[in-house]
């Protein structure tokens, strides 16, 4: 495990950056690959339905969590360690009527402060990539889950030993690339925490279109966004990375898996 104050530097740097118009403008308002059809994906994998009680992790702006509502009739609670975007989750959430339905919390995904066995699905979307412990992340979900609930995590997927160095730094953890795993390492993640039925979709598609789409955001805006970053490193780096999709090093994937046995321990 990382040095605490490292780790706790990490997650800083995730917040301000998730929390940035900047980010969010780049990304297109989505913090997450796929955008909502990867979400519904995920939900069929899951069997998220009517009346289950959902937990969503890193939550973001809520876009998640409102469309379980909307879609699946789920009540969901979501967590994320930014304030902001809790804040900004919970305004979207009354805006949309669903209050009643989804609610918002900040919370650390490595430190789940919530009773145990009290929910039938955790979601996760692209973020368990840059949690410091991932193998605590992935305990607390299975903590928080009843007998029989399931575990859907969307994330990038990675081929280590073909990362350009470029890559493989801080900057890279915090885009969801340096921290991501390999499929074989999300499946040994949850086998290692207790889930059982671990499976995984490969979905190498959603990588390459949000490469292609921030991409797409920065070219026209050029002008404007030089004096807040460095646009053509910003560049070389999206193509560093679409190389590394379209060689098979960088992927996206569904993974889901079950919780047997009786409940867990608080």
């Amino acid at each position: 495990m990382e040095d605490v104050s490292t780790a706790a530097d990490l997650k800083a740097c995730c917040v301000a950056a998730f929390e940035s118009p900047l980010v969010q403008l780049l990304l297109g308002g989505r913090l997450h690959p796929g955008g909502d059809d990867l979400t519904r994906r995920l939900a069929d994998l899951t069997g998220i339905g009517p009346g289950d009680r959902v937990l969503d992790v890193a939550s973001g702006l809520g876009t998640t969590a409102k469309l379980l509502a909307v879609e699946r009739g789920a009540a969901v609670r979501g967590v994320d360690l930014s304030p902001g975007l809790v804040a900004g989750a919970r305004r979207g959430a009354v805006d949309a009527g669903l209050a009643d339905r989804v609610d918002f919390e900040v919370q650390d995904a490595e430190e789940l402060d919530l009773p145990a066995g009290s929910f039938d699905v955790v979601v996760c979307e692209c973020a368990l990539c840059t949690f410091p412990d991932q193998p605590a992340a992935v305990a607390a979900f299975k903590r928080v889950l009843r007998s029989g609930g399931r575990v859907g995590i969307a994330d990038v997927t990675l081929d280590r030993d073909g990362l350009p160095p470029e890559l493989d730094t801080p900057v890279g953890r915090i885009a969801c690339i340096a921290g991501a795993l390999p499929i074989s390492g999300y499946e040994a993640l949850l086998r290692d925490a207790g889930f059982s039925d671990v499976a995984v979709e490969p979905h190498p598609d959603a990588a390459l279109a949000t490469v292609d789409a921030i991409r797409a955001a920065v070219e026209p805006a050029r002008e404007w966004l030089l004096g807040l970053l460095d646009v053509e490193r910003v560049l070389y780096l999206v193509d560093l990375a679409r190389g590394a999709v379209c060689n098979g090093v960088i992927g996206y994937g569904l993974i889901t898996a079950r919780v047997d046995g009786a409940a867990h321990g608080t």
